[in-house]
Formats: structure tokens, C-alpha cells, sequence
């Protein structure tokens, strides 16, 4: 076998339609453009968004300036305060502060926040933690614990 034997499988290629080549081809003269108008000319046609000369849909909408950051990561803020004010254990992860009702559900990601004070040594696992958080925590005698969280996104 050679390079110039090779051909395509028997009916996986069809011939394209050569439009405008003579009367006798069936596509010629207007070459299946119909007779005159805007959508017969070269380049012809209007816009998708044309509509007839009626005020555009895109017009009619309001603004969206900027845009919207696909990547972005959500986090649900919960503060030393809130903390110190339900917890019942030293101990407090993403499930104990979906049953003291600071959270919906543990699927959420969660930032410790420092806003209050800290009036026990307490050891929180959570995903992210302000720098004064982590501060007040660690000035309590407890310890902050990061977690990775579990989908494929960032």
C-alpha cells in the first residue's frame, strides 16, 4: 500500500455542491440566491440582531458594565463573636456550626472573621481565616485549621 492508494471508506465522503458553475451544473445563474434583493448580493443580509428597523432588544436592556469573574470563590463569613456565643465544645468545625445554626449546610465555605473576642481557648477548622482571627485564636491559647475544600473548583 502507498500513500496515494489510501481513500476514504466507501460513503463517508459526499462531494460538495459546486453552486454557479453553468446552467447545465442546476445551481448556476443565481446559484440558488433566489432573484435580486439584499439577501442575493455579496455580502448581503442583515445582522441577527436586526430587527426590521423596530428598536433593537439589546437596545432596550439596561447596562451591564464590567463582568462577572467565573473563577470566583464564595466564602460564608463567620465572626469570633458568633462563635464564642453558641459554642458549646473547645472544639468547632464546619459540622458543629451547621448544628449551632450559623451555617446552612456544610457544603459552604467557610472564613472566620475577627470581629469580637475570644473569651476561651477554641480550636476551629475551617477553610480560610482572617489574619486577626488567626491572631485572637492563637492570643486565647487555641489553634485555626485550614481545610482544603472538597469539589474540583479553585
Amino acid at each position: 500500500m502507498k500513500l496515494h492508494d489510501l481513500k476514504p471508506a466507501a460513503g463517508s465522503h459526499r462531494k460538495r455542491r459546486r453552486i454557479g458553475r453553468g446552467l447545465g451544473s442546476g445551481r448556476g445563474t443565481t446559484a440558488g440566491k433566489g432573484t435580486k434583493g439584499q439577501k442575493a448580493r455579496a455580502g448581503g443580509g442583515v445582522p441577527p440582531f436586526f430587527e426590521g428597523g423596530q428598536t433593537k432588544l439589546v437596545k432596550k436592556l439596561p447596562f451591564r458594565r464590567g463582568f462577572t469573574n467565573i473563577h470566583r470563590v464564595e466564602y460564608q463569613a463567620v465572626n469570633l463573636a458568633d462563635l464564642t456565643k453558641v459554642a458549646t465544645s473547645d472544639v468547632i468545625d464546619v459540622a458543629a456550626m451547621v448544628s449551632l445554626g450559623l451555617l446552612k449546610n456544610d457544603r459552604e465555605r467557610v472564613k472566620v472573621l475577627g470581629t469580637g473576642d475570644l473569651d476561651r481557648a477554641l480550636t476551629v477548622t475551617a477553610h480560610k481565616f482572617s489574619a486577626t482571627a488567626r491572631q485572637k485564636i492563637e492570643a486565647a491559647g487555641g489553634a485555626c485549621h485550614a481545610l482544603e475544600h472538597a469539589s474540583g473548583a479553585n
